[in-house]
């Protein structure tokens, strides 16, 4: 008698998606130095283009480039210098939580433009319109959905902030987060800048004599200590995405509403909105980019043309051929490889 084996490949199947979160990158709406600088309507129109796409989320974070305050002077503007100190309004913040954003980081490198007093104005209006927050030292952003609490910590390469380059003490406050929450999300602001700055390196990255962090090292660390998803932004242009753990890392989500200020040619110009959803136990449970962009001097749109998205594919097949999110070349949906 033969006796015949088969062998039968169970796929495991994919974890169902329980919270679906969107997320952008360096929103700077506008500032007061120098004058001139604030957009039209005082600013009341400027996310009218991009509104919808941000309230369609269970939740939805940015990173705040630069402090909400309406007083104080900065040390980087030095007379007959060239000053990149950004000070918006804060009664701009009711223009973030009409847009339906919940929470968002304050740790980069532009949030001490006017020193400590305007970060602590940045904080309270925040929590005036209900958005959670993360960037000093130490800080969780904390926010409930669907029953879950999720945390949020955000990370910038200085001591000022949660710090990218102190990888033990990342780990220590990630795992505290975790130990306090449902899931947790890590920010972080970090990486060279500029149109030659889309490739995710190995080892440090350094701009203008600045160690930017590993970031490699820092994102797979922090998923390490419990987080289960990472948002990048500091680049200033998108960067490919990757999965680790089975979860997803997003290197730079570039430039979404940078008003006033920002070279905003080539690259710098155009971006994707990320939407991700989570599964009960933080694994990754599929996503999508929407391309968008800034028209003028930066008014953010949808862009039809999909050149972030296709950008996002194309880097993320570069940096990270085995590891990296498969991107569908049409819809570009975001599945497991």
């Amino acid at each position: 008698m033969v006796l015949t084996v088969l062998s039968v490949l169970v796929l495991a199947a994919p974890p169902e998606p329980l919270i679906r979160l969107r997320a952008v990158g360096d929103v700077m709406l506008g500032t007061t130095v120098p004058e001139g600088k604030l957009p039209p309507d005082d600013g009341a129109k400027l996310l009218e283009g991009v509104t919808a796409l941000l309230q369609d989320a269970d939740l939805t974070f940015a990173n705040f480039e630069g402090p909400l305050c309406d007083s104080g002077t900065s040390a980087k503007c030095r007379k007959g210098g060239n000053c990149f100190a950004f000070r918006t309004p804060t009664a701009y913040a009711k223009y973030l939580e009409a847009a339906g954003i919940d929470f968002g980081s304050t740790a980069n490198n532009h949030s001490g433009d006017f020193g400590e007093a305007c970060r602590r104005e940045t904080e309270k209006a925040l929590d005036a319109h209900h958005i959670a927050w993360s960037g000093p030292p130490g800080s969780i952003a904390r926010v409930t959905s669907k029953g879950k609490k999720l945390a949020m910590v955000a990370f910038h390469t200085s001591a000022a902030c949660n710090d990218v380059n102190d990888l033990a003490a990342a780990k220590k406050l990630v795992q505290q987060a975790k130990a306090e929450s449902d899931l947790v999300i890590v920010s972080f602001h970090g990486g060279a800048e500029g149109t030659n700055a889309t490739r995710v390196k190995d080892g440090a990255e350094r701009y203008l004599g600045e160690n930017r962090g590993d970031l490699k090292a820092f994102t797979h660390g922090v998923i390490d200590a419990g987080a289960d998803l990472v948002l990048g932004h500091g680049p200033h242009v998108v960067r490919g995405m990757e999965l680790y753990k089975d979860r997803l890392i997003a290197y730079s989500l570039g430039n979404f509403a940078t008003y006033g200020r920002f070279d905003l040619s080539g690259p710098l110009g155009f971006t994707v909105m990320l939407e991700v959803s989570l599964a009960e136990d933080g694994r990754f449970a599929g996503g999508k980019l929407i391309s968008t962009k800034q028209e003028g001097k930066g008014v953010p749109v949808p862009d039809d043309t999909q050149r972030g998205a296709k950008l996002v594919r194309q880097l993320t097949q570069l940096d990270f051929p085995k590891t990296g999110v498969r991107i569908d070349e049409q819809t570009f949906v975001l599945s497991a490889p």
